[in-house]
């Protein structure tokens, strides 16, 4: 601003809360700290100056303030004052929508953090103890890293890097963005502790996410390449839909940002859209991350009716969100997880919204041996030790989670009898477990038919049949129950042999005996 103001030739004066006008000259006007008292005293000033109100946003919703600035606009054509407000937000009230001009101030750009970074580089080239030197796969690291700060902010990083690291470290720079997401409060961030090691099956969805790991670089944009906008994940609850929005994240080194559409929805009328923009501005400012919904159609019950149900606030936020997710030109990766196709709006499913629709089903026998063995190493067990297909034939339409679970369960059961983890112990508790597939066969059935013409397939394994996993499934019941019975007749005690005499004297008889013995002797 001072720089326009001398290029205009006009002088500018700078009012804070604290110091009224005369802020930046080391002078203090308190007549005027008072936001109505700051703008008659330009609308009065003889000066024709450019007027600079800092972090005015917080007193504009006042509805005097916002009069008497609609006051000023006709004072303010006709002459040669510019009144400036200066704020981190846009909180605009509909009756100045007409009358101010908005102006946003870009984030720096790569070609800035870049000459931000030889600044600092050139300042440090003396320190023996400091790695200034970065080749240039690093140097694009560190600065796609940085991109999303401030320039203020980039250059407190890069500086506490050094002092950290003796060089410039992306997860130092990563752990300043996290603080950003934490404050905004509606997003979350997930550190990269997930890898597509820890996911079993899916190896069509790793394959192409593999293929997109370096497309946010400049080799990609000059070859051409778009940066990838996002998929959604449809799917059975439990197949690993969840843990394959993390792994993304760690595949590509890139911050993940978990959105809670719970928090966007408030009370007051008109901050759920606020919301839900102040999500995807941090999002932006962060990039290039990942974004993650997770449970899409949660947060879109009810949309059909939100006219009549919420005053249409549903319908507007989720307006806002098809809106950036079409329009951005951020590389903000979006991945989006559902399970009821159903409830999802058709403009959220076509062509353009996201790069691809991936279903994700059940996991298939080798899968499931896959899943057993990943489990089996947290656990720290050796999966060479098990019999992984016993243990995929006795979990025929188990998903990874209910997998997950019966080992557990089965450790609890070995723990308690004080022996090791076997291949029986999961094999009851496999037996003894009623997977999702069979209580919700209907809905899943219906998901298979949707996603059969308008998904693509996470997996290149083909599942079993409802039909063989329902035979499989009552087959490994009658196995449960008969080995149930076994054990109960094991665990019943011999009874001892009844006497001669016990046989011949019932204990009726015994106790009237008893009892006619008492009366002779009370005689």
């Amino acid at each position: 601003m001072r720089a326009i103001a001398r290029d205009r030739g006009k002088k500018l004066h700078v009012w804070t809360i604290t110091h009224g006008f005369g802020a930046g000259t080391g002078q203090r006007d308190p007549a005027t700290r008072d936001p109505l008292a700051a703008l008659e005293h330009v609308a009065t000033s003889p000066d024709q100056a450019i007027f600079l109100l800092k972090d005015f946003h917080a007193y504009i919703a006042d509805a005097s303030v916002t009069r008497r600035l609609r006051d000023l606009t006709p004072i303010l054509k006709n002459s040669y004052k510019n009144l400036v407000l200066l704020a981190p937000i846009l909180k605009l009230p509909a009756d100045l929508e007409k009358e101010v001009t908005v102006v946003d101030f870009a984030l720096p750009t790569y070609e800035e953090l870049g000459r931000l970074l030889d600044d600092i580089v050139l300042s440090v080239k003396d320190m023996p103890d400091i790695r200034w030197q970065l080749e240039p796969e690093r140097r694009e690291q560190v600065l796609k890293a940085a991109q999303g700060l401030t320039a203020l902010e980039a250059e407190n990083v890069f500086a506490k890097s050094l002092v950290q690291k003796r060089t410039f470290d992306v997860d130092v720079i990563l752990s300043e963005k996290e603080q950003i997401i934490r404050k905004s409060g509606i997003l979350e961030y997930y550190p990269a502790s997930e890898a597509f090691a820890n996911v079993g099956g899916l190896d069509l969805l790793k394959d192409w996410m593999e293929k997109r790991t370096a497309s946010f670089t400049d080799k990609a944009r000059d070859f051409g390449l778009p940066e990838p906008k996002g998929i959604l994940l449809l799917g059975v609850q439990g197949c690993g839909k969840s843990l394959s929005a993390k792994a993304i994240g760690a595949l590509w080194r890139l911050p993940l940002l978990r959105l809670d559409i719970g928090k966007v929805f408030a009370g007051l009328v008109g901050a759920s859209e606020e919301n839900m923009r102040k999500a995807l501005r941090v999002a932006e400012s962060v990039a290039p991350c990942v974004l993650w919904l997770d449970e899409l159609e949660k947060g879109l019950l009810g949309i059909q009716s939100s006219g009549a149900s919420d005053g249409g606030t549903t319908s507007r936020v989720f307006s806002t969100f098809l809106t950036w997710l079409q329009e951005k030109t951020v590389p903000v990766f979006v991945v989006s997880t559902a399970n009821q196709v159903e409830v999802l709006p058709p403009e959220l499913l076509r062509k353009g919204r996201f790069d691809e629709i991936f279903f994700i089903d059940l996991p298939a026998a080798a899968e499931r041996e896959e899943i057993f063995r990943i489990h089996l190493r947290k656990r720290k067990r050796k999966p060479e030790d098990f019999d992984l297909a016993e243990l995929a034939r006795a979990t025929p339409g188990f998903s990874g989670a209910e997998i997950e679970q019966l080992v557990v369960e089965a450790l609890y059961d070995a723990f308690d009898a004080g022996t090791d983890l076997t291949t029986d112990l999961l094999v009851r508790a496999a037996r003894a477990t009623v997977p999702l597939s069979m209580t919700m066969r209907e809905k899943i059935a219906y998901l298979r038919d949707w996603a059969s013409t308008r998904a693509r397939p996470a997996s290149s394994v083909e599942v079993e049949s409802f039909e063989d996993q329902a035979a499989a499934f009552l087959a490994n019941r009658i196995i449960a129950k008969q080995e149930a019975k076994g054990r109960g007749r094991a665990n019943e005690e011999p009874t001892a042999p009844k006497s001669d005499e016990a046989e011949e004297s019932p204990p009726k008889a015994r106790r009237r005996t008893s009892a006619k013995a008492k009366a002779q002797k009370s005689q």
